[in-house]
């Protein structure tokens, strides 16, 4: 559901602009990638003029999110480190309550064995209801 009105209300739009914008800027545009040559270029190459646009619009949208990416390197490593660490502390509390439980019924097992009566729970006064 989320989905269609997001292509309904955003992409569908934006799509209608791609096109209009394409459409209007149509005419070819010399892309010279020579800065010596302005006369007659060794390198160049004609172009539509959205088409132009557009490859330098998909190269910062790549260059920005490498860039963002090789930046949260030292925040990614951290929080593999991290995990490992979190991972180690629950596996040795994991271990350390199966100890605690392992002596506790140690310890049940040998006051039974010593013929000591079981511990009883408090039990509460007894309420007169009928006063």
């Amino acid at each position: 559901m989320v989905r269609k009105l997001v292509a309904t209300f955003v992409v569908l739009p934006l799509g209608i602009l791609l096109v209009a914008f394409a459409v209007a800027n149509r005419h070819p545009v010399t892309v010279s990638f020579d800065p010596l040559g302005s006369g007659a270029p060794a390198l160049s190459a004609s172009l539509p003029l959205f088409l132009v646009i557009l490859v330098v619009l998909a190269t910062g949208v790549v260059a920005g999110g490498v860039a963002s990416w090789l930046r949260q390197g030292r925040a990614r490593r951290r929080a593999r480190r991290l995990d490992g660490e979190v991972k180690a502390l629950r596996s040795e509390c994991a271990s350390l309550r199966n100890e605690i439980s392992a002596r506790e019924s140690a310890e049940r097992a040998r006051d039974m064995d010593a013929g000591l009566p079981a511990p009883v729970a408090a039990v509460p006064p007894a309420t007169n209801a009928a006063a």
